[in-house]
């Protein structure tokens, strides 16, 4: 009889700590957050190179100039909607039951997908093939806004479990550490030559 008791609390034990390191490895990672940056600052030199064909081909100075221009406040609406989406995300977790969480994160990560989406068809009808001026040659961008929504999505369900489980100070840091400057958008004239 103690046999089997001792091997039922080791099974359930496993069980327990396997669980928890399922929940808990991915919340831990942010790494859809980090990559989601780094997608959305690499078109910007990539939309740049190609005014500047585009401005080289027409012997036009101001076609680079004004497409900076254009694309600087384009790249800042998502910068905008960047620094409000982290925060409003923060926000949905510290400040909601698990059930009401999700809804305002669903939300959210609605609104930012539509600004990316937004953002994505701007910079790839401006470099398509055969497009302004005939430049020839598509420019690739990793930015798929759907599939970054998923990802981010799904990173900050993790989060919200894993800050399910986790009390005060311990939580808000957790959450918090998304809005720290390594995951600021790099702004605009940085990226720009």
């Amino acid at each position: 009889m103690k046999r089997y008791n001792l091997l039922i609390v080791l099974l359930l034990f496993i069980f327990n700590v396997t669980t928890a390191q399922k929940k808990g490895s991915p919340a831990a990672d942010f790494s859809a957050v980090r990559e989601a940056k780094t997608k959305i600052e690499n078109t910007v030199p990539l939309v740049i190179k190609h005014l500047q064909q585009i401005s080289e081909k027409e012997s036009d100075p101001n076609i680079l100039a004004n497409g900076k221009t254009a694309l600087a406040k384009e790249y800042g609406k998502v910068e905008l909607e960047w620094r409000l989406y982290r925060g409003n995300m923060n926000n949905c977790i510290l400040n909601n039951s698990s059930k009401k969480a999700k809804k305002c994160m669903e939300y959210h990560n609605t609104m930012f997908r539509d600004t990316m989406i937004n953002y994505n068809n701007y910079i790839t009808n401006l470099t398509r093939k055969n497009g302004y001026l005939g430049v020839e040659g598509d420019t690739k961008f990793e930015l798929n806004p759907a599939e970054t929504a998923t990802k981010l999505n799904e990173a900050y369900f993790n989060a919200n479990d894993a800050a399910g489980r986790m009390k005060g100070a311990q939580k808000t840091d957790f959450v918090g550490q998304t809005m720290a400057d390594d995951y600021k958008l790099t702004p605009f004239n940085q990226l720009a030559p």
